[in-house]
């Protein structure tokens, strides 16, 4: 396995009682910078990038650690937030139940796409997911309670658990960190499991994987179900972060943003969809005076980051780090 994501941007325990100490301190002083971010910045943007970059990882787990590109991740991420929005709206159901059952949504979506998509690879696993987020799309859009083209709007802030306000931005922020941290450990753990040792077997050379007898196509359906629920979880975050589910969350056009974020930041690295959320949140919040050539702009930062960048962000500093070494 030549890819560094996976010994270096990761920082896996396996790699000696040295590197595991110098992981652990780069885990907890990246913590110690979340927990003073609110200083310093404004805690509804940090919550964007969180709610964002938690999708961004649910898509790498698929991609960078299956190699399944799906370009219909938006369904799970929109759908999420539309069930999450009335459940919470229409149902008078609490913040915690509205995101759970949100997830399960997702989940199950999950269970259903891959069971369709999964047997399928290339390029027609990812027109076949993609296919199926525009059915998800036209529902969305036609069924009564999603709003229309309005979409669900003034989802109330419930207190989480009840006692935790989150009216306020700042605690809103610490909350869904909360969320954030439990979605990236839950990775993490994952990926270096046996599980995720075994998908990235499948992802250098599935027939070699399948000659060792795993049976592969459960892996895959596994990690692509995994994927969903946690970009499900990201989905019901944000609408309770911004208390609005509309068509844009579902759109191809957030799948593709997703597929960006994961490469401009690194694909199959453990940082790298976080990094490359940021980016690109950060570009679209700061340059939102360009009105349509942020687009543009975008564009022009995607072909130099895949032309000078191929590993990502992440990934080349990954690499420039072993060479030193």
């Amino acid at each position: 396995m030549k890819r560094t994501d996976i010994n270096t941007a990761g920082g896996s325990p396996a790699q000696g009682p040295g590197r595991f100490n110098s992981s652990t301190i780069l885990y907890l002083v990246l913590l110690a910078l979340a927990l003073v971010a609110p200083a310093v910045l404004y805690p509804i943007f940090l919550v964007k990038v969180l709610c964002v970059a938690l999708f961004a990882l649910a898509f790498n787990l698929l991609i960078g650690y299956g190699g399944l590109l799906s370009f219909g991740h938006a369904m799970f991420f929109g759908g999420a937030s539309y069930i999450t929005g009335h459940a919470m709206l229409v149902w008078g159901w609490p913040t915690e139940l509205g995101i759970l059952v949100g997830v399960v949504f997702s989940t199950l979506l999950g269970v259903v796409a891959g069971l369709i998509a999964i047997r399928r690879q290339g390029i027609y696993f990812a027109m076949v997911t993609l296919a199926l987020a525009q059915m998800v799309y036209f529902i969305f859009l036609q069924m009564p309670f999603t709003g229309g083209e309005d979409g669900i709007q003034n989802v109330p802030r419930r207190a989480v658990f009840g006692f935790i306000d989150i009216a306020n931005d700042t605690t809103l922020y610490y909350v869904v960190l909360t969320i954030f941290v439990f979605g990236f450990l839950f990775i993490y753990r994952t990926i270096h499991s046996p599980f995720g040792q075994v998908l990235k077997a499948i992802r250098e050379n599935e027939d070699r994987a399948t000659s060792l007898g795993y049976h592969t196509t459960r892996f895959k359906l596994l990690a692509f179900v995994l994927s969903a629920g946690l970009a499900g979880l990201a989905g019901a975050t944000k609408v309770v972060v911004f208390q609005i589910a509309t068509l844009t969350d579902v759109t191809w056009q957030m799948s593709g943003e997703v597929v960006l974020m994961t490469l401009v930041g690194g694909l199959g690295t453990v940082f790298g969809p976080v990094v490359g959320a940021a980016i690109i949140i950060t570009m679209q919040d700061y340059l939102a005076t360009f009105g349509e050539w942020v687009l543009v702009i975008q564009g022009v930062t995607f072909v130099i980051m895949v032309s000078l960048f191929r590993r990502g962000v992440v990934g080349e500093i990954a690499a420039l780090i072993n060479r030193v070494r």
